[in-house]
């Protein structure tokens, strides 16, 4: 068997982490059982730490959730090198996916997450024509506009509750195999939908469609040479990174129990790029680190200070000026220029 560099342990370790979190917080597995492995010696006193703690659950859902927004938008600007400050917009409109239905008392799941998907994906269609004909600061521009154009609709609609949000009283209903009700089930539908994502981005990311991608990052003229419609392929693409965050919207919706238009301000697109080039962008697992550091230093300096995101600007620069591939670049990955 190979031997697993450090950012595969890393890796693995955080999977296995999360994996196994909502079992130490359940009393799932007894406590009598793990002293009797040698091996966990030292982490005894850290699994009795998390027992009961539920407050730990609903931070690592949200995480979860998170990463998955967070990995969707890694595809195109990682990979594509397409900067959207707009990509909190389809968190909003997952959310709102599940929310208005809901309003109106309907609450089958598989009907708020096809809506969800779809117009997450038609929204990212209509936009996408009118952004990637542009690049750079205009790209960065237009794709802010956009989402904010969706955020003053969402205020301006009073029969949704407008700027003060909707209350979700009920959560999408998969009939009997899943009750998203239950807080356990919610995260462990949100932590396998990050396995999934995550595997259907590495397969992206290394077929054709993916290689078209990556070469139009670095030189779209040549790419159009060869006679690839760089166009093309990069819409698709954020047709795809929309599509999937629209996904993340619905998750957040039924984590949250509440929606508002706060959802797809323009400064929650800013968290997940922070989150994507802390993490390291050009990398699969990297979004997943990024999310996890932003979330719990969140929780940490929020308890300490009223003015943490100063600490959180200051430490961002250094990570640009210092480890220029993120927190991938430190475990082994050669940082991208």
């Amino acid at each position: 068997m190979k031997s697993l560099t450090l950012r595969g342990w890393v890796t693995l370790i955080g999977l296995v982490v999360l994996a196994l979190l909502p079992v130490f917080i359940n009393r799932q597995l007894p406590l009598t059982i793990l002293q009797q492995w040698p091996w966990l010696g030292g982490h005894f006193d850290f699994v009795t730490f998390l027992t009961g703690q539920e407050f730990y659950l609903v931070l690592a859902t949200r995480l979860v959730i998170l990463a998955i927004a967070a990995v969707s938008l890694n595809l195109i600007l990682g990979y594509g090198r397409m900067i959207s400050f707009g990509h909190a917009a389809y968190l909003g409109i997952g959310a709102y996916a599940v929310g208005i239905p809901a309003y109106y008392e309907i609450y089958n799941g598989f009907i708020h997450i096809g809506i969800a998907v779809v117009v997450s994906a038609a929204f990212a269609f209509l936009t996408g024509l009118v952004c990637l004909r542009t690049r750079g600061v205009n790209f960065i521009m237009i794709t802010m506009a956009f989402s904010m154009m969706v955020f003053f609709a969402f205020v301006s609609i009073e029969e949704y509750g407008g700027d003060d949000g909707l209350v979700i009283e009920v959560r999408s209903e998969f009939g009997q195999w899943v009750n998203l009700e239950n807080d356990t089930v919610l995260y462990y539908v949100c932590f396998v939908s990050l396995l999934g994502i995550l595997y259907l981005i590495r397969r992206i990311v290394h077929s054709r469609f993916g290689m078209v991608i990556q070469g139009a990052r670095g030189n779209e003229g040549r790419m159009q040479s060869l006679g690839f419609d760089t166009f093309r392929y990069r819409l698709v693409c954020y047709v795809i990174a929309g599509a999937l965050c629209g996904y993340a919207g619905a998750l957040l919706g039924n984590f949250t129990s509440f929606i508002s238009p706060e959802m797809m301000d323009w400064t929650r697109s800013g968290e997940l790029i922070f989150m994507v080039v802390l993490g390291g962008t050009s990398s699969l697992f990297g979004p997943v680190l990024g999310a996890s550091l932003f979330i719990l230093l969140e929780e940490i300096l929020s308890g300490f200070w009223l003015y943490w995101q100063l600490i959180f600007g200051i430490f961002l620069i250094l990570v640009v000026l210092f480890a220029k591939g993120g927190i991938d670049s430190w475990l082994g990955r050669r940082p991208e220029r």
